[in-house]
């Protein structure tokens, strides 16, 4: 089997698809126009990897695709109506990353708080040279009210760290109600509304989607409370940036925690970059070696079990497969 790999799969993940397989891995290149990628496309029969724009025009340079598998929870890159029409089945890494997101999301929190970077900058310029006023106070977490949008495996990973850790309460915003949240938390169910109007921190962790894309703007701003912290560690196309920079700007809100933005990397000329109430991240939710490893050790145990013509443990759209037995028996 012919195997591209794009982007971020680990070396020994490499290693182990290379001992069965032809494995071809491409990085920092425009997979659009490279001449070696679209000749590796064209026979291709899974694809592997972080990131990869697939839209049609790819999709008809890939004639033998059976599977693609995502090095990631999310697959918003994935045109997953497109693909199953093709009858080329699509996984991601659910679950793997789970306790690393929260440890960085709170990490923002407390980064953002207390103003460590700033501070540490602060410190590393050589400007310590008396005793800091309350110029340089930050705020408390402990106590304080948490706002968690998007009450999934992510966020109740974040809400079990700030009630047991930090004593906070925790308000929430889904689709659906979260029982296990409510009896483990004390987490309280509240519309959007609600949730921005009384929560200290503001925390965005839901997937990108048609309904959940710029669902932060302006007037969402507005009704948060002057010294919330907006923490996002979802997608960046899930707020307005513009309006973001706007309400640090004109004190609506008191600072923010990203780590992610509306464009990636971000361009070095972006408001966000010159704001010292404003932590930034390089996209990085996931990224320790244990965790990366991890996801792609499962990334590849799905494309495997595709390959070989059995269920991958984490199929997107299990109607591909289930309609290919059918045809079978």
């Amino acid at each position: 089997m012919k195997i591209l790999a794009y982007e971020r799969v680990e070396d020994p993940v490499l290693e182990q698809l290379n001992r069965a397989h032809d494995v071809r891995f491409f990085k920092n290149i425009n997979p659009k126009t490279d001449p070696d990628f679209l000749q590796f496309l064209h026979q291709a029969d899974g694809i592997i990897g972080l990131g990869l724009e697939v839209d049609k025009p790819l999709l008809d340079q890939a004639p033998h695709l059976k599977i693609i598998s995502n090095v990631s929870v999310g697959y918003n890159n994935l045109p997953i109506d497109e693909l199953t029409k093709r009858k080329i089945m699509a996984t991601n890494t659910p679950g793997v990353l789970t306790d690393t997101v929260a440890d960085l999301v709170f990490g923002l929190i407390l980064s953002t708080a207390r103003r460590i970077p700033e501070l540490d900058r602060f410190v590393k310029a050589g400007k310590w040279v008396e005793l800091v006023d309350s110029t340089y106070y930050g705020v408390d977490v402990h106590h304080k009210t948490l706002g968690i949008i998007g009450m999934g495996r992510i966020g109740s990973a974040i809400a079990q760290r700030a009630y047991a850790g930090f004593h906070m309460n925790i308000v929430y915003h889904s689709r659906t109600k979260k029982p296990q949240a409510e009896k483990d938390f004390s987490a309280v169910h509240l519309s959007l509304e609600e949730l921005l109007s009384v929560s200290d921190f503001v925390c965005l962790i839901t997937p990108l989607t048609k309904e959940t894309e710029r669902m932060i703007g302006k007037k969402e701003f507005a009704r948060m409370k002057k010294s919330a912290i907006f923490i996002n560690a979802s997608r960046g196309q899930t707020i307005i940036e513009q309006d973001l920079i706007d309400a640090l700007t004109e004190g609506t809100i008191a600072g923010a925690g990203l780590d992610v933005f509306e464009k990636e990397p971000i361009d070095p000329d972006n408001p966000l970059l010159r704001m010292d109430n404003v932590v930034t991240l390089p996209h990085m939710g996931s990224s320790t070696y244990e965790t990366e490893l991890h996801m792609s050790k499962l990334a590849a145990e799905n494309l495997l079990a595709g390959l070989a013509g059995k269920k991958p443990k984490n199929l997107i759209n299990p109607e591909v497969w289930e309609n290919e037995q059918h045809e079978k028996g």
